[in-house]
């Protein structure tokens, strides 16, 4: 049996990591304003931040940066809650605490079908800047971790992916989006079967905090 790719959102995803506030491809300049607004008022800390994937997208994880073989999911959420948000420019700071993919399909010779993707070892950091960089890093001697299950020829298969150095986004104000790019985690154990590489993409739109949109200022 040949099997070209796989691949593990995380988050872990989630993949298909995850993630947080939109932040600002033109951040909104306003005297005594928090780096996240939403509804035009600053974001509370304790406040609970959540986003789907942007309308007509799917999240990714391709067993090359450049490559269509692996596994892509319709559906994508993540909730996170802030735990700091000084006045901006600055930096935000967010715990993410639950991210979940679901709808997913393979590609891959050999595999039948995506039992699950589960994102392991939450909360993740997540910091949000006023520029607009985003980045989620584990607990103090954790890893960003995923585990993906696949129904194969050969019966079930599970592998353990991790991203090393966390993972890197970016917000934009434009569409209040949050955005992963060939996020690069490595299989740390499971089956050979699976690839030795997933490079996950996934665009969440738009992120709320109680229905509103949020800002990244």
């Amino acid at each position: 049996m040949r099997m070209r790719s796989l691949l593990s959102l995380t988050a872990a995803a989630a993949a298909f990591a995850l993630p947080v506030a939109v932040a600002a491809s033109a951040p909104a300049a306003a005297a005594d304003v928090a780096v996240l607004t939403a509804g035009g008022a600053d974001v509370a800390e304790g406040t609970t931040i959540s986003a789907s994937l942007a309308s007509g997208t799917t999240a990714t994880l391709y067993s090359s940066s450049t490559g269509t073989s692996g596994i892509t999911c319709t559906a994508s959420t993540f909730t996170a809650t802030v735990t700091g948000n000084p006045t901006a420019p600055g930096t935000a700071t967010e715990s993410l605490t639950g991210q979940t993919f679901s709808n997913c399909t393979s590609n891959v010779v050999g595999v039948l079908g995506v039992t699950s993707i589960t994102v392991n070892n939450l909360p993740y950091s997540t910091a949000v800047s006023s520029d607009g960089t985003v980045a989620v890093t584990p607990a103090s001697g954790s890893a960003i971790q995923t585990t993906v299950v696949l129904r194969t020829l050969l019966g079930s298969v599970s592998c353990v992916y991790q991203a090393a150095g966390g993972l890197a986004g970016t917000a934009d104000n434009a569409d209040n989006s949050i955005k992963f790019a060939n996020q690069q985690f490595s299989r740390t154990s499971g089956s050979s079967l699976c690839p030795a590489s997933g490079f996950w993409t996934a665009k969440y739109s738009p992120v709320t905090a109680d229905g509103q949109p949020v800002t990244v200022n």
